[in-house]
């Protein structure tokens, strides 16, 4: 009867080592995927230049991760293309566009200007970087 457990808690030792290498084996295989640039950094240069501000680094992937895609293009109606939308500094402090969120109460108001407008004068609008924080912006 003493034998019993020792077998026991062998076999869960077996058993254990196993699903950690399956594991293992799992995690090194989704890591050799490559990364998507839908989720990079979006830059938003349409007037920014002509105003003599830095063009507008919108870290796409950073939201990405965070809320469902129909937040910001069904809720508050941003189009699923870069440069799609006519955003001002007007509308955002009276709530449209990014300013439905970043109005100091959900996020970071419009007046810290270097936040959003951060990236090199004649930056293009459009997509750069992946996944994570290899486009032009300071996230």
């Amino acid at each position: 009867m003493k034998v019993k457990p020792v077998v026991r808690i062998r076999k869960r030792g077996i058993r254990r080592k196993h699903g950690l290498l399956v594991f293992a084996v799992l995690l090194m295989s989704l890591h050799s995927f490559p990364s998507r640039a839908e989720y990079g950094d979006i830059i938003l240069n349409r007037s920014s230049g002509k105003d003599g501000m830095r063009p507008v680094i919108f870290p796409h992937w950073f939201h990405r991760i965070r809320f469902l895609c129909s937040v910001c293009h069904v809720q508050i109606g941003f189009k699923m293309r870069a440069g799609g939308d006519d955003i001002n500094m007007l509308g955002i402090v009276n709530g449209k566009y990014c300013g439905a969120c970043h109005n100091n109460k959900i996020a970071w108001g419009p007046v810290h200007c270097n936040l959003c407008h951060s990236g090199l004068p004649g930056l293009k609008t459009g997509v750069e970087g992946g996944d994570a924080t290899e486009g032009p912006g300071i996230w």
